[in-house]
């Protein structure tokens, strides 16, 4: 049984994304290997 079967890649960051607290574009090669803390929130 394949484990990973159905895995699919997490799409590139839009180049033109500003982002905080960072000084340049933030790519996926940036955090392989590392925890990733994803927060989803809106304005109501």
């Amino acid at each position: 049984m394949n484990r990973y079967r159905g895995k699919v890649n997490a799409p590139a960051f839009p180049a033109d994304r500003d982002w905080i607290n960072i000084d340049r574009p933030l790519t996926l090669a940036d955090l392989r290997g590392k925890i990733v803390l994803l927060e989803f929130w809106t304005f109501c």
